[in-house]
């Protein structure tokens, strides 16, 4: 009967801490979407980022396309933060269907647009994570 219950007890154990174990370490947000036939001043929709950690905001191309047969070379992205009056730019940084960061920032609301690409005139990206 003990044993039972020690046995028991040690498979509930296990479980808990696997069940601990298993939930990641992350930004305190993310979301995942795409981009299709974007031109240069498209903007993002808006993400709120309340400031509870202390990960880099960045945006993360992957199954980049443009309307040419070369590919992207480059798309560059600004990052602003939506205020009353002029919103904040951020920043540009040039993403080669990689990773674009911008280090952590202050609690409030933010978007990215497009602002160059080359070759090309109209973007698409397959996956767009944005981790804030």
């Amino acid at each position: 009967m003990h044993a039972n219950r020690r046995i028991t007890g040690a498979i509930a154990g296990s479980l808990f801490l696997g069940l601990i174990g298993a939930v990641p370490a992350h930004a305190e947000g993310s979301r995942s979407t795409y981009i299709s036939d974007w031109h240069v001043n498209n903007e993002s929709k808006r993400w709120t980022d309340a400031n509870r950690d202390s990960v880099s905001t960045s945006v993360q191309f992957s199954g980049c396309s443009t309307d040419t047969s070369d590919g992207l070379n480059t798309a560059a992205l600004t990052l602003y933060k939506d205020v009353f009056g002029p919103d904040e730019n951020h920043g540009t940084r040039n993403n080669h269907c990689n990773t674009s960061s911008w280090g952590d920032k202050s609690a409030g609301d933010y978007y990215f647009t497009l602002v160059g690409i080359s070759p090309g005139a109209t973007l698409h990206v397959k996956k767009v994570v944005i981790r804030y």
